[in-house]
């Protein structure tokens, strides 16, 4: 192993015969950099590679995909004691990309690539739920858990990020509320909800602005709660504009409790997940990730 950065990418599937990644890691290994790249058929593989590239020295995984993948990679470098874990990088090769589009990382391969092995790597927070689940970017409940867990994979293929919207928009089915309790610091809600969005990040739902102030290293997560009153108004004017208006409850808090007589679907970073009691805490400088200079998140 020479002293040249090295990465092992765990990579989607689908994106195994990406022509464009196979040249960009040709390039950075022409240059001397150590580059494995591995696609794990179950959720298990993903901590039996991360093993590997510990026991082999290697300095960053790189999460290659959407979302979901990042999810899955951050979560299980969670599993890890925090002296041993190595530095993340983003390869953004999904759908949506919401993520990877909020800290500016370049959409170009190549580009995305070299920054995720040889970029400037800083400590970001990371969300946690019921002390066992995380998510880096957001987690989102409501209309905006429905569009993104429902939305063809046809659709996603032909049209990008936008098929969440026009999924949605659609299919009036989605416009179910949810009824809940929601509690953080100095602060109580009880009512319906269309949406429900807790926002280490800033969007979700191929490009959706939920929590547009949020920052990955303040130490505080971004609430973002939009009562069923005034449905369609609410969502037209807010949700799919620049607009912030009395539709909307924003509150930042280091915690955040939700609480419901029914089943709630959550979706965190693409991953679903259910319940009627979720426990939202914030992990401070939970993981050290390469980022842009220029990235938006960071304060």
């Amino acid at each position: 192993m020479n002293n040249l950065p090295s990465a092992m990418i765990i990579l989607n599937g689908k994106q195994s015969a990406n022509p464009e990644l196979r040249k960009a890691i040709t390039h950075l290994r022409d240059e001397g950099h150590t580059i494995i790249v591995r696609i794990p058929w179950e959720p298990k593989d993903t901590d039996v590679f991360i093993e590997q590239a510990l026991t082999q020295g290697i300095d960053t995984i790189v999460a290659a995909g959407g979302d979901g993948t990042i999810n899955a990679i951050s979560s299980a470098l969670m599993k890890l004691p925090a002296k041993n874990r190595p530095i993340m990088g983003i390869l953004p090769m999904g759908t949506a990309n919401d993520f990877a589009t909020s800290a500016n990382i370049p959409a170009d391969i190549e580009q995305a690539l070299a920054l995720a092995v040889k970029g400037k790597a800083v400590e970001i927070d990371l969300g946690q739920v019921n002390e066992h689940y995380y998510f880096m970017n957001m987690a989102t409940g409501g209309f905006g858990t429905r569009i993104t867990t429902e939305t063809p994979e046809a659709l996603k293929s032909a049209l990008g990020g936008a098929a969440y919207v026009i999924n949605g928009l659609l299919r009036p089915d989605t416009l179910k509320t949810d009824i809940c309790k929601i509690e953080a610091d100095n602060f109580s809600w009880e009512g319906e909800t269309l949406v429900v969005a807790i926002g280490n990040g800033r969007q979700a739902g191929g490009g959706q602005q939920l929590t547009p102030a949020a920052l990955i290293n303040d130490g505080v997560l971004n609430l973002l709660i939009v009562p069923a009153r005034d449905v369609i108004p609410a969502l037209l004017t807010n949700l799919f504009s620049s607009d912030r208006n009395q539709h909307l409850i924003e509150k930042t808090s280091t915690w955040i409790k939700i609480s419901s007589p029914h089943n709630m679907v959550l979706n965190l970073d693409g991953e679903p997940l259910s319940g009627d009691n979720f426990t939202f805490t914030l992990i401070p400088n939970a993981l050290r990730c390469r980022l842009p200079p220029q990235c938006n998140l960071l304060l």
